[in-house]
C-alpha cells in the first residue's frame, strides 16, 4: 500500500513500517496529547478573534495551528495504517479524539486498567508485544517488573 501525504511529514509510510509497535503506540499517544493541547489553544484563539477580528497575529496563529492539527491527524492516520498492516487490532486507544470525546465507562461498570470490563480478563497483547519481555529502555522496569511503560 502506498500513501501520498497531504501535509509535509517527518517520515514516510515506508519508514513508519520499520518502527516497532511500542514506538508507534508511543508516538500516537504523544500526537493525541499534542492535539488535545492544540484544540484548547484553537478554542482560546477563536474566542479572542471574536473579540478582536481585525487582529492579524491572532488570525495567523489560528491558521498556522490548523495546518499543524491537520498534519498531526494525518501522521496518526499513517501510523494507524502501519499498525493495521502489522496485525494490531484497532480500538479507541488509537483514534484521533478531541478531549471532550474521550470515552467514559458505561454506567454501572468500573474500569480497571488493562482489564476488559465485559469479561474481567486482560486483552491479548498486540502483535510485537509479548508478556514477560522486558522493555530494553527500562531494563525490565522497577524491581524486576517487566513490560512496556508508556
Amino acid at each position: 500500500m502506498e500513501y501520498s501525504p497531504r501535509y509535509s511529514q517527518p517520515f514516510t509510510l515506508e519508514e513508519a513500517r520499520l518502527l516497532p509497535v511500542p514506538i508507534i503506540a508511543e508516538e500516537i499517544a504523544r500526537l493525541q496529547n499534542s492535539l488535545a493541547h492544540l484544540q484548547r489553544t484553537q478554542e482560546a484563539l477563536e474566542e479572542a478573534l471574536r473579540t478582536d477580528p481585525a487582529d492579524g497575529d491572532l488570525k495567523d496563529a489560528f491558521d498556522e495551528n490548523e495546518v499543524v492539527v491537520g498534519s498531526q491527524k494525518e501522521r496518526i492516520m499513517i501510523l494507524r495504517m502501519v499498525l493495521v498492516e502489522k496485525g494490531v487490532p484497532m480500538g479507541a486507544h488509537y483514534d484521533v479524539q478531541a478531549p471532550s470525546q474521550t470515552p467514559q465507562p458505561q454506567s454501572g461498570t468500573t474500569r480497571t486498567q488493562g482489564v476488559q470490563p465485559s469479561t474481567g480478563h486482560r486483552p491479548a497483547a498486540p502483535a510485537g508485544i509479548h508478556d514477560g519481555d522486558p522493555d530494553p529502555r527500562t531494563n525490565g522496569g522497577p524491581e524486576g517488573e517487566q513490560g512496556v511503560y508508556l
